[in-house]
């Protein structure tokens, strides 16, 4: 084992008791970014109902923080799937009229799941603004050390940055069939299992798109405290699956949130060559001109 692994962005990843500390500070902006999924079985026409966490943000959030509604204004409404990205001049313009922008730290963090936040960094990444963190353990941990809440909502003034797109992190569906079949590239799919094997047919088609690896996203999340494992943990899983750090890599799952996360925990390793399917198997399995696989 390499012991002097590190994370690359130590500083997009920060901890409760270092948020608790900051408090009040003026420098620092933070958000509430959860969304529910409810699963149903009226798969592939309806997988699962959407929820925005807005609700339980009135009820509780940590003490100074707005909310980030990514159903409802952080996702294309003419899109037929759930989460696609807007276009890129309007999404900057609505985080910048929510208050992302400079000179500000932007802090996210969501309930039952790192996902959700790990979707909004990149979110933001991919227009050029890097100073932004997730919260380690999100709700769930910041509740479980007994730390202050408030049920005020808050909102921040508008702010403003430099916009500057990378093109390269959020791909369609012709950069994943080119993928397939091109031995620098690998395609990993975040969802679970029985998904990936095609046993469940969520989505459409069941199974996965030809020639992918299976890391499910939960496993670079430690199940108890929803942290995210150590450097030495991830490195060990992507090591375990033949992960290249030169191949061209594209994370995929069923519309675009799960594979962030796998996408953030390659980031911290220093992959170079990181993608993320947008629409994923939301559009892949009920495209039927499409390849797919299973077993």
């Amino acid at each position: 084992m390499n012991n002097q692994l590190k994370w690359k962005y130590p500083e997009a990843i920060v901890d409760c008791e270092w948020l608790k500390d900051q408090l009040g500070n003026k420098n620092i902006r933070l958000y509430d970014c959860t969304t529910y999924l409810h699963y149903t079985d009226s798969h592939p026409l309806k997988p699962y109902d959407v929820e925005s966490g807005l609700e339980d943000y009135i009820k509780s959030h940590i003490p100074g923080a707005a909310f980030l509604d990514l159903q409802n204004e952080f996702s294309d409404q003419t899109s037929p799937y759930r989460f696609t990205l807007p276009d890129y001049g309007v999404l900057a313009e609505t985080f910048k009229r929510h208050g992302i922008g400079v000179p500000h730290q932007i802090i996210l963090y969501s309930r039952n799941g790192i996902q959700w936040s790990t979707r909004f960094w990149w979110m933001i990444h991919v227009l050029g603004y890097k100073n932004v963190s997730i919260l380690d353990g999100g709700f769930n941990e910041w509740e479980r050390l007994n730390l202050p809440i408030e049920t005020k909502e808050i909102r921040f003034n508008p702010a403003e940055f430099e916009v500057n797109i990378d093109p390269e992190i959020f791909v369609g569906k012709e950069e994943v069939l080119g993928a397939i079949d091109d031995k620098n590239s690998l395609l990993i799919n975040a969802l679970t299992e029985d998904l990936h094997l095609g046993e469940n047919p969520r989505y459409g088609r069941p199974g996965r798109i030809p020639k992918s690896i299976n890391i499910p996203f939960h496993e670079f999340v430690d199940s108890n405290s929803n942290k995210l494992k150590s450097v030495h943990s991830v490195f060990d899983l992507l090591n375990q699956n033949d992960v290249n750090p030169e191949n061209k890599i594209i994370n995929y799952c069923g519309g675009g949130i799960a594979a962030t996360l796998n996408t953030f925990a390659l980031y911290q390793l220093d992959f170079k060559k990181i993608q993320i399917y947008d629409n994923s198997m939301s559009e892949w399995a009920m495209d039927n001109e499409l390849p797919i696989e299973s077993g």
